[in-house]
């Protein structure tokens, strides 16, 4: 059976061709996310549906004949992120980001904290889809009461190429517009909240311009698919109290959970799993977009400088990060500090900020363990990060742990996949899809020095967030 997945990430769509069990080619499209202001990440709507137009169109020109006998289409997708839509499935707003932060004004409107947290499973915070509807609401007035629906990039997409408005519980979950058992509150926009399906639900695909340019044929499948997370925990065979890694635009940390939820700790965020249960995670603020902010300070592309910062031992030559660019996020939820470098003198460049970047991911890392999966003993590895030795060689040092690794590093569109077969019954598993490829420890001196760098990173951190208040 082919199949094509299609991944709305943060930084680029990827779309992926798969044979059976084998994953044939994929394929990458950038997306261009811009910072209007401090806090405030924004992208084009238009430019979620031409990525999946030119990532598809790549994968069609590399793979003709597979990709046209593709019969079935999936999705996973970054959650957290809206716009405003008209009828015509055409954007009114910017794409407002799961990292824009302009809302803390109105997160008192949430209500108390934790029992905002305990109720819906997600952080109050600037960065929640129901304080930022509420800010789009107040701000862009013309914007909102021109539109029908708000609506997640994997959202839009899926409405053109079946002419339904849907979304799924996944998603849903993340809003801050639902409970946790998927009752929707009371303060919800509902009239413009599209139906909420579950994530391995089917439609078939409708004639239009939008089809016909991604040269799919009408009435085949599409499976609604889930969030990012929810799928990489699905790809990487994560069990529950062992957590996944993910590298990408961010760093989390998550493991999949049966529930009940009620004795989690209210720093950890909580969402509906993709085919049953929830997922536990922790998000970091940044991981590659650091790196990215780094490359285009620097002018060097991101591939130079982890070479680069490869070459620089443990500990940075004593430089540290907070790279905290989109707030302090997981483990500290303090949305006002944002990202610091300390102990930087002449002699450091390019190779010891990224060093520190990449060590500083790992720290935090490493804290989240320690507050959602305190008894872990080693940790599943996904994301593109995954295939850097530099970032594998950082997070076996700082947490001494042993990292797990598939055979492919591109856990969500594995996770995609495998919902697809769930939804039209294939037997598959994600062993057939996605077997371990290796297991690996960091050297025991590797870990010695990272334990001393820990006590000097855990104070800088300490004395940044006592900035930030």
């Amino acid at each position: 059976m082919s199949v094509l997945t299609i991944d709305l990430g943060t930084s680029a769509t990827k779309a992926a061709l798969w044979d059976g069990a084998r994953l044939v080619a994929i394929m990458r499209a950038p997306l261009t996310t811009t910072h209007p202001q401090p806090g405030r990440a924004e992208q084009e709507p238009e430019a979620w549906w031409e990525s999946v137009v030119h990532a598809c169109g790549a994968l069609h020109f590399a793979q003709r004949t597979a990709f046209d006998q593709v019969s079935a289409v999936g999705f996973s997708a970054a959650r957290e992120t809206f716009a405003l839509v008209d009828d015509a499935l055409r954007p009114t707003s910017p794409g407002i980001l799961w990292s824009d932060r302009r809302a803390e004004a109105q997160v008192l409107a949430l209500g108390n904290p934790d029992d905002f947290r305990e109720r819906t499973g997600v952080i109050a915070s600037g960065g929640c889809c129901a304080a930022k509807v509420a800010w789009a609401r107040a701000h862009l007035s013309g914007a909102f009461s021109g539109a029908r629906w708000i609506l997640a990039p994997r959202d839009l997409v899926f409405a053109r190429l079946t002419g339904l408005v849907l979304t799924d519980e996944t998603l849903a979950s993340r809003t801050g517009w639902y409970d946790l058992d998927g009752t929707v509150l009371d303060a919800a926009p509902v009239e413009r909240l599209p139906p909420v399906v579950p994530s391995t639900a089917a439609r078939a695909a409708r004639p239009s311009p939008w089809l016909d340019a991604l040269g799919l044929d009408p009435g085949i499948p599409v499976v609604v698919g889930a969030g990012d997370r929810a799928c990489e925990v699905l790809g990487a065979g994560v069990r529950p109290g062992s957590p996944m890694v993910s590298w990408g635009a961010t760093a989390n940390v998550s493991f999949p959970h049966p529930g009940p939820v009620g004795a989690l700790p209210h720093s950890a965020q909580v969402s509906r799993g993709a085919i049953d249960g929830f997922v536990v995670e922790a998000g970091l603020s940044a991981a590659g977009a650091a790196l990215a902010w780094l490359a285009a300070l620097t002018g060097r592309p991101q591939e130079q400088l982890l070479t680069d910062a490869a070459t620089v031992p443990p500990g940075a030559m004593g430089v540290l990060s907070v790279p905290w660019f989109a707030g302090a996020r997981a483990p500290w939820w303090q949305a006002a500090t944002h990202a610091a470098f300390l102990g930087i003198t002449e002699a450091h460049g390019p190779p010891e900020l990224a060093r520190a970047i990449v060590e500083g991911v790992a720290f935090d890392v490493a804290r989240c363990v320690e507050l959602i999966a305190p008894s872990a003993t080693e940790l599943a590895l996904a994301g593109g990060g995954s295939n850097s030795s530099l970032w594998r060689d950082a997070l076996g040092g700082v947490t001494a742990m042993r990292l797990v690794r598939r055979a492919i590093d591109d856990a969500a569109s594995v996770g995609a996949r495998l919902l697809v077969a769930e939804a039209l019954g294939e037997p598959l598993s994600v062993e057939d899809v996605n077997p371990v490829s290796g297991r690996e420890a960091a050297d025991i001196a590797v870990i010695e020095t990272y334990r001393e760098v820990r006590h000097r990173a855990d104070a800088a951190a300490h004395a940044v967030l006592g900035l930030g208040e």
